[in-house]
């Protein structure tokens, strides 16, 4: 040790950490420049941190102390930084701040780079999602559901109130009611208690009407506001996290009781190639049907063009997800909810409606026991995404005393089945392409080349660091 050894020599030609460097490197981080003002004191170059940031949740570290301590002490990590040693405020600051928007740009770069390499195509992606559990209290939830029923409690009993106020004081009332009880606003619930009071002041009331009188004097207008705040946070979802707004709550597959708890969670959305994550996407909705439809923008957004083809399970299989892959002009090899059941010979459940059969010249469904159903007219709705979906409604003309009546429907009279001939029509061009050739040799290498998963403890600190660690976990 008279001639000191260099850092260089001390690590392997091969070692991953020479690889972040050069990939770090190669990569344009021109938005992340942007992020900083300049001026003021000498700073860590963005670069340097970006290098250190990835190798570092490369090798599962991701508390900025240990990063902190890694470069004082890690040959790899003082390699990477060039002696340079940032602490844990300024690490947090760079993942939490300057990343923020930008990480994207850095992700996709580094995908592009593979890309050329010929690691991996663009033209076919698989795409899957898995439930992230956030790192959030479990037990501090807010239910949508449970506000709706709270709202509509809060306007029976204001009702009420009014009524017994009605019935004691006519002429203090008369002509004053409002349109409506429905607790639209605090202040509208302000005013309607106070108008019920002036209303009673100097009567002879109940002791339980004045003690409720009061109760709702005090706490039903800062309830509504409470109310208010509550339905913003949620938006179109049903539930939050208090300790984490973001998070909804989910049923988790990997939960260690094996019952399916409700968790508060991320449903990250992933496509990959040749075991190489391509893109990622964070959604707040548990399910993976209504998806789609952003996670491709994102690819798009990314990369300025769609996949060609797009593989994908029963999750996925609706028919708006068919539509915009049509329209997007990509090829799904994406499987129906009874694809599976349907290649495995099983019998079918010949009560459903998908399952009726259909005849197209007479356009009339026949039901279980071979009956016409006729055609009485078009209906539509709209889905969570908005997407219009328009369906023709089949009755039939005597269920009253058939031997399987129970077993058919619980409808009031005749049945009614409404039928989308246009998912029909999807769904029969699906099977075409998943049994073809190519839909079989994608079907059976889907497991292996879509295999993609976090680690067992990864929970979010916050959005952008799940965004990271989804970002350069390449399995």
């Amino acid at each position: 040790m008279m001639l000191p050894p260099s850092l260089e020599e001390l690590i392997d030609k091969n070692h991953p950490v020479r690889i972040v460097n050069q990939v770090i490197d190669r990569i344009d981080i021109d938005p992340l420049l942007k992020k900083f003002k300049g001026g003021g004191t000498s700073s860590y170059h963005p670069r340097m941190l970006l290098k250190v940031l990835v190798y570092a949740y490369l090798n599962n570290t991701y508390s900025s102390r240990r990063m902190e301590a890694a470069l004082k002490e890690n040959i790899h990590f003082m390699w990477l930084a060039g002696m340079n040693r940032p602490d844990h405020n300024t690490i947090n600051r760079f993942r939490s701040e300057r990343l923020k928007d930008v990480l994207k740009t850095v992700f996709s770069q580094v995908v592009l780079l593979l890309s050329e390499a010929g690691h991996l195509s663009l033209k076919d992606i698989y795409t899957d999602g898995t439930k992230i559990e956030a790192q959030a209290n479990r037990y501090t939830f807010v239910w949508g559901n449970a506000i709706k029923t709270s709202k509509s409690r809060m306007e029976e009993q204001l009702k009420e109130l009014w009524s017994y106020a009605e019935k004691v004081a006519t002429e203090e009332l008369r002509d004053e009611a409002p349109e409506s009880f429905a607790p639209v606003s605090a202040e509208h619930v302000k005013e309607t208690i106070e108008k019920i009071d002036r209303a009673l002041e100097g009567k002879a009331i109940s002791k339980k009407k004045r003690q409720q009188l009061n109760y709702a004097k005090k706490n039903w207008p800062a309830n509504v506001e409470k109310y208010e705040k509550q339905e913003e946070i949620l938006g179109k979802r049903n539930s939050y996290s208090k300790t984490d707004p973001d998070a909804t709550f989910m049923r988790m597959k990997e939960d260690h009781m094996k019952n399916g708890q409700l968790k508060p969670a991320y449903n990250v959305q992933m496509s990959s190639n040749n075991q190489f994550i391509v893109n990622y996407t964070l959604h707040q909705n548990p399910t993976d049907t209504t998806t789609l439809k952003s996670h491709l923008n994102t690819f798009h957004l990314l990369y300025k063009h769609y996949p060609e083809a797009l593989t994908a399970d029963a999750g996925y299989g609706s028919e708006e997800n068919y539509v915009l892959l049509a329209n997007r002009k990509i090829s799904g090899y994406v499987k129906h909810n009874q694809f599976d059941r349907d290649q495995r010979g099983k019998d079918k459940d010949w009560f459903k409606g998908d399952n009726l059969e259909y005849d197209k010249a007479r356009d009339i469904i026949y039901c279980p026991i071979g009956e016409p159903m006729k055609n009485i007219g078009m209906a539509t709705r709209r889905t969570a995404n908005g997407f219009k979906q328009t369906l023709t409604n089949y009755q039939a003309s005597n269920c009253k005393g058939c031997p399987v009546r129970d077993a058919c429907h619980s409808q009031k009279g005749n049945r009614i089945v409404g039928i989308s001939h246009r998912l029909r029509r999807l769904k029969e061009q699906a099977c075409v392409r998943l049994t073809s050739e190519k839909g079989v040799n994608i079907v059976k290498n889907v497991r292996q080349t879509s295999n993609l998963s976090l680690p067992a403890s990864s929970t979010t600190k916050t959005s952008s660091d799940l965004c990271l660690e989804v970002s350069i976990k390449l399995k």
